[in-house]
């Protein structure tokens, strides 16, 4: 199939016959992914591994049942719909029939990443009033001698009447009935990081499933006997929403590994497990493709899907794919409010220009504006936009902040905020930023948050915060510090306020350099000029 057929062929009314609910009336997640599945006893859902090789092998009925109990128990917490349920743990069952638990009582679901520190978290918690965390002993030390008013549920702890996680939910019937949730209704609140102000959380609908179907479909290629191996982390849009709701949408299996990233280690589980699609970040291919090729060669690898989001994709590791895997990584291009909506599309017979997006999303109107919301002209650079269209919009704007959504509206337009330009043949080429987000290693990291972090440090008097190239993260992250007078540069200095910030934020936010100045260069104004300092850094 050509990338012409496909636009030519895709209808939203087809799409809308591959789902259970009705996007715009009743439609509910947690049925899609697992309830509608369930009723053949012997599919799997989801083939679990940690770090130290304990396995286990869940059922689409094994998922139900256990998301059922979770949903009773939450329910006897006084949970009800519309409560805001967050979840702060690595891949861990627990994590996954919460979450489904969650959408089946009709409450919503807030990801937390666990590398965050204490201040990221609670922002996030107290932004949108959560009323539960699922968490473990490890991650709520954080927490320690800070006053919370949600309550607290430990996968590895005991209860007040001393019982395990296990023991608690099991306590519960494994009957429950699906909330009668609406389409438009919020299911998933992901907090993302933008230049000013502090994280803000981004609403997608139930209907997400619905309104990211295109890309599963012909982005990933999801298909009903495939075998999908996600990297990203659970608490990112790409690890919850691509990696793991959508393959299960497709009634496929997901392959959890919650372990670190080691190259040798993965190769074992994709052998171990018959891995046929693969999703990760562009850090994680880096890191593949620099490892020893000796490593791959003793492993079997059946993978014949490779996808890629989170930041730019460079044109190298593309051909080391197809040298050594005999296939390319297909690189996608999104946001957590748009999803991926310039893509290299698996399910096509199309040519893959190393370091390119792609082209548009089928049934999306994807174009380039300027300031003022005018189509640039082929091969010049503007702002990716994407039409807004309420009936199949997963974005539901920002909890409780419409000045926010005001923002990212322009006539008809949803702004990303990035930049790209468009060859003679329509592919997408990335070429920055429109704002100052930093792309780390798949991370989008907002750099007013590391400053008001460094800004705390007793030493600080201004902190300036931008992205710095780097051959295996896209990005790192560098400051620009201006101390007190009473204090000197020094390198134990950098290293104390890396840690510092490393300690209070999470391990993929943190100052991997710093460069400590005179004074930042600011506006008349008095506003600091990041762009300058950013540009010294990509000039060098």
């Amino acid at each position: 199939m050509k990338y012409e057929e496909l636009i030519k062929q895709f209808s939203w009314n087809e799409a809308e016959k591959e789902f259970s609910g009705n996007p715009n009336g009743v439609f509910n997640i947690a049925y899609e992914i697992c309830d509608r599945w369930a009723k053949d006893p012997n599919r799997v859902a989801i083939q679990w591994e940690d770090i130290s090789g304990e396995r286990e092998e869940w059922t689409y009925k094994k998922l139900k049942e256990e998301s059922d109990r979770m949903a009773n128990a939450m329910k006897s917490m006084g949970i009800k719909k519309g409560d805001r349920i967050a979840g702060l743990l690595g891949k861990e069952m627990e994590l996954v029939i919460m979450f489904i638990a969650t959408w089946k009582i009709g409450a919503v679901y807030v990801p937390l990443f666990t590398a965050f520190g204490p201040d990221a978290i609670l922002h996030r918690i107290k932004d949108c009033g959560v009323k539960l965390l699922l968490t473990n002993e490890e991650q709520k030390r954080k927490l320690e001698g800070i006053d919370i008013s949600f309550e607290v549920l430990l996968a590895d702890g005991l209860t007040d009447d001393g019982k395990t996680f296990w023991e608690y939910v099991h306590s519960f019937s494994c009957n429950h009935e699906i909330e009668k949730t609406l389409g438009d209704e919020p299911a998933i609140i992901q907090y993302t990081s933008g230049t000013t102000g502090l994280p803000k959380g981004a609403i997608m609908k139930q209907k997400s499933l619905f309104s990211i179907y295109p890309y599963f479909k012909y982005a990933m290629h999801i298909e009903e006997e495939d075998i999908f191996f996600g990297g990203p982390d659970l608490g990112w849009a790409f690890g919850l929403i691509a990696c793991t709701l959508g393959p299960l949408k497709f009634g496929a299996r997901v392959v959890l590994y919650n372990g670190r990233f080691d190259v040798e280690k993965l190769y074992q589980v994709f052998e171990r497990y018959h891995v046929t699609s693969l999703a990760y970040t562009p850090t994680a291919y880096r890191m593949m493709m620099a490892a020893r090729t000796v490593i791959l060669k003793k492993y079997r690898i059946k993978i014949s899907k490779f996808s890629s989001a989170g930041e730019p994709l460079d044109g190298e590791v593309v051909k080391f794919f197809e040298k050594n895997f005999g296939r390319a990584i297909y690189d996608h291009y999104g946001s957590t409010e748009t999803s991926n909506i310039v893509n290299n599309y698996n399910i096509v017979d199309m040519k893959i220009k190393p370091g390119s997006m792609g082209l548009p999303l089928p049934g999306y109107q994807v174009v380039l504006i300027d300031e003022k919301g005018n189509l640039v002209k082929r091969g010049e650079t503007g702002q990716i936009a994407v039409e807004t269209n309420r009936e199949k919009a997963c974005f539901g704007g920002y909890w409780n902040n419409d000045e926010k959504l005001k923002e990212k509206i322009l006539g008809k337009w949803l702004l990303t905020g990035d930049l790209a330009k468009q060859d003679e043949e329509g592919y997408f080429w990335f070429q920055g930023r429109a704002d100052d987000i930093i792309s780390s290693a798949g991370y989008r990291i907002g750099p007013t948050e590391v400053e008001a972090s460094l800004m705390e440090h007793p030493v600080v008097l201004e902190a300036a915060v931008v992205g710095k190239p780097d051959g295996i993260k896209g990005e790192i992250v560098k400051a620009f510090i201006v101390l007190n007078d009473m204090h000197e540069p020094s390198e134990d200095l950098k290293q104390e306020l890396s840690l510092f910030v490393k300690n209070k934020l999470s391990k993929h936010q943190y100052p991997r350099e710093i460069e400590f100045l005179k004074e930042l260069p600011k506006t008349q104004s008095g506003k600091i000029q990041r762009t300058l300092l950013k540009r010294r850094e990509y000039e060098k």
